[in-house]
């Protein structure tokens, strides 16, 4: 029996989002709102869910569950969602962040109606990114992202929040110009009828320095989205103003969708200009790591040393797709998945942390621990994920980009040894700023003497939404098969290609 699986996910959120607007204003809370943004949420991942549980074979390498429906006649563009081992996993990741952010999003009584339709309709553009098989589909869902961010950091941020929302779509949208002029480039070159289907993409063959500034043009538009440095300066101020349940969904999320793109794109449909550019991928990388992990140190404010963080992580993403190995390449995206919980978590329990004591700075914090055991013990637990602690996720995606490096039959000795002693060397500079962080987050005697302070500690809400992100990290830290047998057919897959075209 054919059923629209994807069409009906993709489209679900932004469609029932758009009812919000005509529920009935009950007080200021607006919980009526609330409760509908989490129930399509629910629905939405339990659905996602299920068609993945009963219509999705593991073992398939193949593109499942795919639909094609004419769309524009004249430029030959289709509505072709489709999925394979490798989407599964960020679709998945998607409807659980962004479920847990809108649980998260309490503290919202402005326009609350705007900013739950903003998030199903991010919800939305990001499912369809990872599931479109059209790259014109792509391009779209990639911008269906940018509107919503904009408005949910300038409606809803901190002090400065126009200059980072501002900075944010200056970004994004100049690296989008390079997507849209590399799409239609890829679509009408050498063939008689212009195709924009990634099957029939991948089978195509460009001149080199055609396959070059394809590759490289795509490529600037995953750097800002990433970020991969020197393109990275909007995330550390976009995270800093943005409410904490949209550095959920930018860190959980969005970031994703660069590294996704490189191997979706760059890497299945440019396979000469990957194997150019991916020793540059390994460099970029690893300097990434150091530069990143020893910025993350000096931040005074302390959502701005978690976005470093990110951009610090992400680095080993890099490396891991600049391997060419399928170990390497499994590694980038365990780490994708391992990444998108533990940079979520972190920023909301820096939310949660705000909201009760109303300091963003570190040096004017001090003895949390103390007054708040419970946002103490979640936040040191998901500290020492990040920085890759045995048994937990960031440990093993890690780990896995280290073998991929070690084991790749495309670089020499010596370039691997430089390149794995310089993550090395991340590895002990994340501990230090990470461990810094909670040193003078939670321990000292600031804020236990602040006369009259008493401060709520965490409630059921925020332990709920903090231990629902903690156990898929300890499970894929324990038993990291859960993701990688996802992935593992089509990224062998992928490769097959690589080393016979």
């Amino acid at each position: 029996m054919y059923f629209p699986w994807l069409t009906i996910i993709v489209v679900l959120p932004i469609s029932a989002g758009s009812s919000i607007f005509f529920l009935p204003r009950r007080g200021n809370k607006n919980k009526v709102v609330r409760w509908y943004t989490i129930c399509i949420c629910l629905l939405e991942l339990l659905l996602t869910t299920y068609a993945f549980c009963y219509h999705f074979q593991l073992d398939d390498p193949l593109i499942q569950l795919e639909e094609a429906y004419k769309w524009i006649n004249t430029f030959d563009f289709h509505w072709r969602p489709g999925i394979d081992g490798f989407s599964v996993g960020p679709i998945l990741l998607t409807g659980f962040i962004t479920t847990l952010a809108t649980l998260a999003a309490r503290p919202v009584t402005r326009d609350s109606r705007l900013f739950h339709f903003l998030m199903l309709a991010m919800y939305s553009g990001q499912i369809g990114s990872f599931s479109s098989r059209d790259l014109l589909l792509f391009f779209l869902m990639w911008e269906l992202e940018l509107i919503p961010v904009y408005l949910l950091v300038s409606i809803w941020g901190g002090k400065k929040r126009l200059y980072s929302a501002t900075k944010f779509i200056l970004y994004t949208a100049g690296g989008s110009i390079f997507l849209l002029m590399g799409v239609p480039g890829m679509g009408l070159y050498g063939s008689n009828e212009p195709t924009l289907n990634f099957e029939t993409l991948a089978n195509q063959s460009y001149p080199l320095g055609l396959e070059i500034i394809f590759y490289f043009g795509f490529l600037i538009a995953y750097a800002v989205k990433s970020p991969i440095i020197p393109l990275h300066t909007w995330l550390p101020d976009t995270h800093g103003e943005a409410h904490y349940s949209t550095c959920m969904l930018l860190a959980g999320i969005l970031l994703k969708m660069g590294a996704y793109g490189l191997v979706r794109i760059n890497m299945e449909l440019l396979p000469h200009a990957h194997s150019i550019f991916s020793p540059w991928l390994m460099i970029v990388g690893a300097i990434q790591i150091i530069y990143a992990a020893s910025t993350s140190f000096g931040q005074r404010n302390l959502k701005k040393r978690i976005a470093y963080s990110s951009v610090s992580h992400m680095g080993f993403t890099l490396i891991g797709i600049g391997s060419i190995t399928d170990t390497g390449i499994n590694g980038a995206i365990l780490q994708i998945i391992s990444h998108g919980f533990i940079g979520a978590a972190l920023f909301f329990l820096a939310g949660t942390s705000y909201d009760r004591i109303r300091l963003v700075y570190l040096d004017e914090m001090g003895g949390i621990a103390i007054p708040m055991p419970k946002i103490f013990t979640m936040f040191s637990s998901f500290s020492m994920a990040s920085l890759a602690l045995p048994g937990m996720s960031g440990f093993v995606a890690e780990s896995v980009v280290f073998f991929g490096i070690i084991t790749s039959p495309k670089y020499l000795l010596m370039p691997k040894i430089l390149i794995t002693f310089v993550m090395a060397i991340g590895m002990i500079l994340t501990p230090i700023y990470s461990l810094s962080m909670s040193r003078r987050m939670f321990y000292g005697y600031k804020l236990f003497n602040v006369p009259n302070s008493y401060f709520f500690d965490s409630g059921p809400r925020e332990l709920f939404v903090s231990v629902c992100i903690l156990l898929p990290v300890i499970g894929i830290g324990i038993y990291p098969d859960f993701v990688l047998s996802l992935s593992i057919d089509r990224i062998e897959a992928i490769l097959s290609i690589y080393f016979h075209k």
